[in-house]
């Protein structure tokens, strides 16, 4: 029988399609060809499998090769297929019984020598072939240990396609010594970095050495932080240079906690399609924090480019935190780009080949200055910009994209008591983590029934019939709503947001004075004060929680603020 078949994976983002390789032999002038809708570098497989396969001792069938990808209206792209290929060919030419691969699914690249290379997406592609009934695959040596972290395969790592046919065969297996790497990296591993993408997540190592105990003052940014962690809540950060609004940003990843074995495989597929998985840690199993530059382009922060689409930093943050540091100075088109994941925890990106759905549930995390000076404040401080200059540069950062921002804080600039007072007076990462995970626990535990595990993935509709609030709990928010200063969108996230008060102050239920905190943090006008006065002060009621007192009560007694731009209620 001249027929054999066995399986690969097609990636179109993060989802992988098996691919069934069949090759055939036929009498006549030998050629080789490649058919199912193969990209170049896939084209390119029929030199690199033939010098592989010669390479490695066997002879080469002198007669008409015809090897299909099937199904052939799915695009494929990459070497990964060539270790399928050339098993297919050697069991049609009857080197290889066909029943030893037909069940298998193999994925890896060939050298010219024989030896298997790894390959980006190995994850992903596991995962596929689980979905689709497969127990056994075959990749790389190098890569046998990030297709192992899918439950219920069996992994076959080899080095090369000697190995491979002597495992099908059942003769000895030959030992392939490693390429000696002295003094320089392994070429093996090249096909599992992108070339090109420059964008790497914060190593553990940089992220153990900051703490949150470093830190001065701030203690309303640092309330906002905790309740942001808590319930994955987006924040917004805007304040004078040198505040801390970066520092404060670079711990927010700490206080998350630990990602769920599902959630680790789908961070660790994202990196592994995008080149940006280490070969020393195959699961990534902490949230990832990425801080693009602000000129970085539409493709790098959505995703894109040219060709096979690439992850972008919205999804490399996927269940981790995407900073944006100096937010207006990014294009107005970049920003106004992430209202859509923001929403729906995933990007479409659409060509004209068909679409791609990548994950993109992330925290956003932006911070501001007040203004190109960063100077300008309520009482001066010397800021030199003018009012059109003001209001341009605030502008950037459209009403839309910020009415999807629960959290929007004030940092005010750091005092010399503050800086220069006593050490080791403020909270650790540590502790404040552990209020971070046991608010967690609760809200997951109220949300066992449904497919949400944290406060800021619940719909609004839910919210407010299912675990409705006490009667007038919601008395300052609707009067808001009615005022204009809350659209419904920002009604649902002040409810999301006092769930979390509620949570990390140990209540089954938020009460009115956890909405006020939620409408503080959100809007930053104090509440209390009578509907028709002018004077709201900026700041929060006291939550009975440990550690959040000092946030929400500092400065209680700085009284009204007189440059309030709300006008009284008519």
């Amino acid at each position: 029988m001249a027929f054999a078949r066995t399986c690969s994976v097609a990636l179109i983002g993060v989802d992988g399609v098996v691919v069934e390789v069949q090759a055939d032999l036929e009498p006549g002038i030998a050629a080789f060809a490649l058919v199912g809708l193969p990209d170049k570098s896939l084209s390119e497989a029929r030199d690199r499998v033939r010098a592989a396969v010669v390479n490695s001792g066997e002879s080469w069938p002198q007669r008409k090769l015809t090897v299909g990808l099937s199904p052939a209206s799915v695009p494929k792209s990459g070497s990964g297929f060539d270790l399928a290929v050339a098993c297919a060919v050697l069991a049609a030419a009857e080197r290889l019984d066909p029943r030893s691969i037909a069940d298998l699914l193999i994925i890896g690249e060939l050298g010219l020598d024989g030896r298997v290379r790894p390959v980006r997406g190995v994850l992903p592609s596991v995962l596929a072939a689980a979905e689709a009934g497969y127990q056994q695959v075959v990749v790389a040596e190098q890569t046998a240990a990030e297709a192992s972290l899918v439950p219920g395969i069996t992994v076959v790592g080899v080095r090369s396609l000697r190995q491979l046919i002597a495992l099908l065969s059942g003769a000895p297996v030959p030992d392939e010594l490693p390429v000696p790497t002295v003094g320089r990296p392994d070429p093996a591993l090249a096909g599992l970095l992108l070339p090109g993408v420059g964008m790497r997540a914060r190593s553990a190592q940089k992220s153990a050495l900051v703490d949150l105990s470093d830190v001065v003052g701030q203690e309303e940014a640092r309330c906002a932080l905790e309740i942001a962690a808590a319930g994955g809540h987006h924040l917004y950060l805007k304040g004078p240079p040198g505040a801390g609004k970066t520092m404060l940003a670079e711990r927010l990843p700490a206080l998350l906690p630990p990602l769920t074995q599902a959630e680790a495989l789908e961070v660790t597929a994202v990196h592994s399609v995008a080149g940006l998985l280490p070969a020393d840690r195959p699961l990534i199993d902490s949230p990832p924090y990425y801080a693009p530059h602000h000129s970085a382009t539409m493709p790098a922060i959505v995703g894109g480019g040219s060709g096979q689409p690439r992850p972008g930093a919205v999804s490399l943050a996927h269940r981790g935190v995407l900073f944006l540091d100096e937010a207006p100075e990014f294009s107005v088109r970049v920003l106004d780009a992430l209202r859509q994941p923001l929403e729906s925890g995933e990007v479409m990106i659409a060509r004209s080949a068909g679409s791609v759905r990548l994950p993109a549930r992330f925290q956003l995390c932006l911070a501001a200055n007040p203004c190109p000076c960063g100077r300008h404040s309520r009482r001066g401080g010397g800021c030199e910009c003018t009012p059109t200059m003001v209001n341009r540069y605030q502008s950037r950062l459209s009403g839309p994209l910020l009415d999807r921002v629960d959290l929007q804080v004030e940092v005010a600039p750091v005092t010399r008591a503050e800086l220069l007072g006593a050490v080791g007076a403020t909270e650790t990462t540590e502790t404040v983590a552990s209020r971070v995970l046991a608010a967690r626990e609760r809200s997951a535990a109220r949300f066992a029934e449904t497919p949400w595990r944290t406060n800021a993935e619940v719909p609004g509709h839910s919210l407010r019939t299912r675990w409705r609030l006490a009667a007038g709990a919601l008395d300052d928010a609707e009067r808001d709503l009615e005022r204009g200063l809350l659209t419904a969108r920002g009604l649902d996230r002040v409810l999301r947001v006092a769930w979390t008060v509620a949570d990390l102050a140990g209540r089954d239920q938020p009460s009115r004075l956890d909405v006020r905190t939620a409408l503080t943090l959100r809007t930053g006008i104090r509440r209390g004060s009578p509907a028709n006065s002018a004077n709201f002060r900026r700041l929060t009621d006291p939550i009975p929680t440990p550690g959040l007192n000092a946030g929400l009560n500092a400065g209680l007694d700085a009284g009204p603020d007189p440059d309030s731009d709300l006008g009284a209620e008519p």
